[in-house]
């Protein structure tokens, strides 16, 4: 007896009398239960690619209850075979979808962030009054924005009480970060700034772990080691150090990790997100940042600067002073959106990477001297950053 088992949606045993060749071969099925239902399920599941082969096995029988005892029977268990059965994972389109989303968003934040930078410092050469500075940034942010939603360009958010509550301590951190910023700027090169604000991951793996009580693997706090090194390895090795600028870019880390954290967490549950969201951070920072500015500059010194450095630049210095403003606001409404999408640690992450290309382009753009042992800082700083990423994965 041979038998070939196929297991095909429906499967049935063909008896065919092979031994009388005086009489015509008789074909005889019984059907065979199929496969459970609640087995394919799991056996799909096991793997990628599923197919069925069939079983083989042979015997023989004096007798099977046809013909006689001396008959041979020889019969043969088929199941003609179904097509063989590939499931192909395969991401869904909306998955897909969102990653080309964010991947444009990043690319789009990176790309005004560059531009923002250069036109920055440029104004900061020129008018090295970063209160000032800071605060013309974020009143044309909310400008364009009032703009906007009286133009119903934009919806405008409908807010509460509870909502510019929950935002004020997130738009104290994002002054604090911003001014921290801006000020470091007006006194180190652009791409120093970066560097040090590259540690940006140490001080919120450091936050989160003293102060929120969250706990992270061994290969995280290793990650951390390079990124450190590289920054002191920078900062002990730039030209034209200075310590304020220095400070300043250490603040900034700290409080736009605070400001991360309460954006995510303060926030949850509130029904402006994105666009409107960094508008009304804006308006709030505007209001807290005005008063301290005119405390620390003060309008005589900012009319005695801009004198100076419309005599010095010419009539090019106002358009300086509108395009930095203009694309500080566009980058952080940018990198708004994309929180919306993804978890404060991918958006820390995607922001000191962005910092690469901030990096290499002012260095280029304005010339700026770098030390073989300064450039090894920032690589191991970036690199750390990189390992850190593949850490929280």
């Amino acid at each position: 007896m041979i038998s070939a088992l196929k297991q095909p949606p429906a499967t049935s045993i063909a008896i065919v009398d092979l031994t009388r060749a005086s009489s015509p071969s008789f074909r005889r099925r019984i059907p065979l239960p199929s496969l459970p239902a609640s087995t394919a399920p799991s056996l799909l599941r096991s793997s990628s690619r599923v197919s069925f082969k069939p079983l083989c096995a042979s015997s023989s029988l004096k007798s099977l209850g046809f013909g006689s005892r001396d008959d041979r029977l020889e019969f043969r268990c088929e199941a003609y075979e179904a097509e063989r059965s590939e499931i192909v994972a395969e991401e869904p389109p909306s998955v897909t979808a969102q990653k080309v989303k964010i991947g444009i968003y990043f690319a789009t934040w990176w790309a005004l962030n560059v531009v923002f930078n250069i036109y920055n410092k440029k104004v900061l050469n020129a008018f090295p009054y970063p209160w000032l500075t800071s605060t013309l940034s974020l009143a044309c942010g909310s400008l364009l924005m009032l703009i906007s939603w009286a133009s119903r360009i934009a919806e405008a958010p409908k807010t509460d009480f509870d909502f510019w509550k929950a935002l004020f301590p997130v738009a104290v951190a994002h002054t604090i970060g911003h001014v921290a910023a801006t000020v470091s700027m007006s006194k180190v090169a652009v791409s120093f700034t970066h560097i040090i604000k590259s540690g940006e991951p140490a001080f919120s793996v450091l936050v989160s772990r003293f102060l929120l009580g969250e706990t992270f693997p061994v290969p995280v706090y290793l990650s951390l080691l390079p990124i450190i090194g590289g920054c002191a390895l920078a900062a002990v090795t730039e030209l034209n150090f200075n310590m304020i600028g220095f400070m300043g870019a250490m603040i900034s880390n700290l409080a736009f990790v605070f400001r991360n954290i309460f954006s995510k967490r303060g926030m949850k549950g509130k029904s402006v997100g994105g666009m409107n969201y960094y508008a009304c951070l804006s308006m709030m920072s505007l209001l807290i940042l005005t008063p301290f500015a005119i405390a620390i500059e003060g309008p005589q010194m900012w009319a005695a600067g801009w004198h100076s450095a419309i005599s010095q630049i010419g009539p090019q210095f106002i358009w300086w002073v509108a395009a930095q403003s203009v694309f500080y606001h566009l980058y952080n409404q940018v990198s708004y959106m994309s929180l919306d999408e993804i978890s404060p640690l991918t958006f820390s992450i995607g922001n000191t990477m962005k910092r690469i290309s901030v990096i290499v382009s002012s260095i280029i753009i304005f010339h700026t001297p770098v030390q073989p042992i300064n450039a090894l800082g920032a690589a191991i700083a970036i690199f750390g950053t990189f390992l850190y990423s593949q850490a929280k994965q």
